[in-house]
């Protein structure tokens, strides 16, 4: 290589060593300049530990007002891509949390839920359910309801375990 050639090379290697210290450091992405923001987070289980996501947006309207999140019609266009997300009405175990069907890192894995509402039938001792396989379990033995709703919630998942 030439005196010229070696120094040009010299030059961009050390241009891209910066950038990625740059960026490293925190530069901008194309989502621009990150910022700290204090949210609600919520608790769920997934195959017997807990999970902690966030409640941003939801299709029903009335949901969206009491839970004080984000109304999205489109939302319910998700249905057949969305994943369960069970959560228990009525007469419920001590420390009964939602329960999802899957999590980062899964393949199934995605941000949409569709809401379904697990219940207790009458006579049945209600227990701590942190499975979505215990809630079909459940389901067959006829101990639970599990109803549907149509509702589709965003609701990422932001710390495994």
């Amino acid at each position: 290589m030439g005196g010229r050639t070696w120094f040009l090379v010299s030059v961009a290697v050390l241009a891209l060593a910066v950038a990625a210290v740059g960026f490293a450091a925190g530069a901008p992405g194309m989502m621009g300049p990150a910022h700290r923001v204090s949210i609600t987070s919520f608790q769920g289980y997934y195959d017997g530990h807990k999970d902690t996501f966030l409640g941003t947006d939801v299709s029903n309207r009335a949901a969206a007002r009491a839970e004080h999140i984000n109304f999205s019609a489109k939302l319910a266009a998700s249905a057949k891509t969305s994943e369960e997300l069970y959560m228990f009405s009525g007469r419920t175990a001590a420390g009964q949390l939602p329960v999802f069907s899957s999590e980062p890192g899964e393949k199934t894995y995605t941000p949409l839920w569709r809401e379904e509402i697990v219940t207790w039938k009458a006579g049945v001792t209600p227990q701590l359910v942190d499975e979505d396989t215990k809630i079909d379990a459940l389901k067959k033995k006829g101990m639970v309801t599990v109803r549907e709703t149509g509702t589709i919630l965003n609701c990422p998942i932001i710390k495994v375990g």
